[in-house]
Order: C-alpha cells, then structure tokens, then sequence
C-alpha cells in the first residue's frame, strides 16, 4: 500500500497565511468596535497559529524569516488592493499576487456578469471580460466553493470531475465565491493542469484564501457604507443649520440694498461664497481644517453684518501645520453658530477664541465664549442629543444645539477613533468652552507629511 506523501511545508505555510491573515482582521474590527470577548478569541487564536507555526516549522531561521516576511505580505497587499473594492485593477494586481504563493497554473477573479482579470499559464477562453462560464454562474447563485473541469480552449467549463480523469487539454479547478453578507458579488478561480493537484489541502487554501478575500470586501463595504452615512449626517446638519441661516441673511443683506449697496453687493458675494463651500463640503467626507475655519470666518462675517460689528468679536489661534490636517466638514461652524445663537446677551459684545493645538499625539480644538453659558445639567443634555422641544419646554437658552452637537461628536469618533469626542465646561452668566479631542491626529499628520514628500 502507496504511502500517502507528507504534506509540503510550503503548504502549511500557505495555510498559516491565510488563518493568520483572517484572525488579524477580525482582530482589527473587534479592537476599533470595542468587543473585547471578539478581540480576546482573536488574539488568543492569533497566538495559536503562530506558537503552531513555529512548532511545525524545522527550517532554518532565515527560511521562516522569509515564511514570515510572506505573510505579511500577502495579507498587507490583498488588503491594500481590496481598499477599493472589487475592480478590474484590484483583481489583475491580487491575481498576480497570489499566483506564485498557491500551487495553481493560474488563478482568475470574477465580479457576478464576467471575469475581472486572470492570471496564469494555462490556456482558457474565459480572460477578463468574457461572460462568466455557467460553473462560475452557479456558484455565484449558491454561494457554495465548486470544482471544474475544461474541455478544451472552445467549451464551456463543466462543474464536476472525477479524480481519475487526465485528458490531454483538460484544465482542472476550483471555483470560491466572494461573499459579502451572504451575497456572492464575485468569485476566485484556480486553475491546474491535473486533477490529482486537487487534493484536500488545495480546496483547504482555496477556501481559505477565498475567505480572507471576502473578509476585505466585506470590510470595503463597511466603510462604504459608514462614509456614506457620514455624509447622511452632514446633510442632516445642514437641514437643520441652514434654513435659520438663509432666512436671516438674506433679510439682512435686503435691509443693506437701500441704506448702504455697496455693503449689500459684499455680502451677497460673500454668501455666495459660504453657500457654495458649503454645498461642496457636504460632498466630501474630509477636508483641510484650514478651509473649515475659513467657512467659520465667512459665517461670522455675515452674522456681524446682521448684529453689528461690535457685538461679535472673534479671535483664533491655530498652531502651526495644524490647518492642514484633514477633518470632517461641518465641526467647528456648528459650534460657532451655537454660541452666536443661544449665547449672545441682549446688550454688550460676545467674544468667542477658536484654538487649535497639540497635546501629546492628539490635536485639541476649543470654541470658547464668554455669553450666558448653562448648568451642568443642561451641558449634558446636549451632549445627549437634546431636541430642540424638550430644551424649549425647559426654558432652556441653548434649546436646539443638542443635535449639532450630537452630530459632530459622533463623526468625530467615527474619524479618528475611540477616545475622541467633544467636552463641554460652562457656568452661568460667565460663558461655555466646547472642547473636540482629535485622537492620534498629530500622527495623522506626520504621515501624511512624510507621503507628502515621497
């Protein structure tokens, strides 16, 4: 009786690959979504894989350097090339990538209507932007890994062989579906020139590998799908900030037509330019914290034109390189309008100082006033989410502000993590500093220098 041969350290190495790969994604999630029970069975069976590694492995230390430095590898640039979901560049470069660390004579990427890109030695009629081969179709449709077999380089595949067929011009192969929340949106071909090549350690990588692919995809589209709610939020901030506001400017700059046009022509140049930035911010989920204060300027620009000049007088510190970090739209002139709204005495001038500076890895950004300002409780509220209707009953001063704040804590988290946030400190009578902690931006913003100058 044949003994069955040992299976080839390259193998396992392939395998490792693809658990290790898996586990760090999930290891990833559960860290930045806060599940410590997902992030403690992550990590343990993170370790696992790597203690068993190097139990299994008896080369020498510069072949498992190597065996390291490939894993890293192949995780890094799938997940790199997947970033942008699943296209015709994407699929060419992952195809190339995974070629020489699988045993397969080539390999091919589908979407769910045709094949995106392949790469390999063997002969098929199915290169990229062919229909997709009725196998691949009914994989898409099953979401279920199958095996192949091609005729020749004029047929379609046929689903299914047995193993003791070796025809001349045959290719053999498997099909692994692509799944992002259940739903194939493609599939990942290897092809052999043998069936006796697919033996149970293949369609282990193959699966495997087919699940770390759909593992990125799926995190593509949840962040997709959060950028898009983002700018939901944004939109909704608008809805709520900017109706109050046109109303109110375009009265003012009415009232300035006949008393002073000059001013009125300025001001309607200037609104003009506040709302156009505005609309455009609204389409971007990041932009230069140095144009969100120029928008803030622009905003107190027009609303000392409707109270007077010296009933607002604003200064700004912003500490150098700073403006260029990148931030969500929409963070610092909600505030400002907050404090212009709600915090203005019925006499005397309201001094409201933006700062922006480092502490440590994060970046601050303070909005302080010296207006009415608000007990505790109320600054909770706000915080809370407070509608406007509740504060209203209550005789609240700051009635409505709860839900821009709400906003912008919220998007602030989402951006730069766990730990971010805004703080409010305010008493009565003497004013209210509302304070958002940028958490890690200054290396944001280091890296973002140092790509800048590569």
């Amino acid at each position: 009786m044949r003994e069955r041969p040992a299976v080839p350290r390259r193998v396992i190495g392939v395998l490792l690959v693809i658990c290790a790969a898996l586990l760090s994604v999930l290891l990833t999630w559960s860290i930045s979504d806060g599940l410590v029970v997902a992030s403690m069975i992550a990590g343990c069976g993170l370790a696992a894989v790597i203690v068993w590694g190097g139990a299994l492995s008896v080369a020498p230390a510069n072949t498992r350097s190597e065996a390291t430095e490939r894993t890293l590898r192949v995780a890094t640039n799938t997940l790199s090339h997947l970033r942008g979901g699943l296209t015709v560049e994407n699929a060419r470069a992952i195809c190339a990538l995974l070629l020489p660390e699988t045993s397969a004579d080539g390999i091919a990427i589908t979407d769910r209507a045709k094949v995106l890109a392949y790469e390999g030695s063997i002969k098929t009629p199915f290169v990229a932007g062919t229909a997709n081969a009725r196998p691949t179709l009914e994989v898409l449709e099953s979401g279920r890994m199958e095996t192949f077999v091609s005729v020749d380089e004029d047929s379609q595949d046929v689903r299914g062989f047995s193993m003791g067929s070796r025809q001349e011009g045959h290719a053999f192969g498997i099909i692994v579906p692509l799944l992002v929340q259940d739903r194939a949106v493609g599939a990942i071909k290897f092809y052999y020139r043998r069936d006796i090549d697919i033996d149970r350690t293949q369609l282990a990588i193959a699966q495997g590998l087919g699940s770390l692919l759909s593992t990125q995809l799926s995190s593509y589209e949840l962040d997709k799908q959060a950028e898009l709610t983002a700018r939901a939020e944004v939109k909704a901030l608008q809805a709520q900030i900017n109706p109050h506001f046109l109303f109110n400017t375009l009265n003012t700059i009415a009232s300035f037509t006949r008393t002073n046009p000059t001013k009125a022509r300025d001001l309607l140049r200037e609104f003009s330019t506040f709302y156009r930035r505005t609309l455009e911010s609204s389409e971007k989920t990041l932009i230069p914290l140095s144009q969100e204060l120029e928008q803030t300027r622009r905003y107190l620009k027009i609303e000392k034109a409707r109270f007077g000049e010296e009933r607002i007088v604003e200064t700004e510190h912003v500490e150098p390189s700073c403006g260029e970090l990148s931030v969500p739209s929409f963070l610092i002139q909600p505030i400002v309008e907050n404090a212009v709204r709600h915090a203005m005495r019925d006499e005397g001038p309201l001094h409201v100082d933006v700062q922006v500076a480092s502490d440590g890895d994060d970046i601050l950004i303070a909005v302080a006033d010296d207006g009415l300002g608000m007990d505790k409780a109320a600054a909770d509220r706000l915080l809370a989410g407070a509608t406007e209707a509740r504060s209203s009953r209550s005789g609240d001063k700051s009635a409505g502000t709860g839900m821009a704040l709400r906003n912008v804590a919220e998007r602030v988290e989402r951006f730069f993590g766990v730990g971010s946030g805004v703080e409010i400190v305010s008493k009565p009578g003497e004013g209210t500093c509302v304070t958002l902690r940028l958490v890690g931006a200054r290396r944001r913003l280091a890296r973002a220098g140092r790509r800048g100058k590569e």
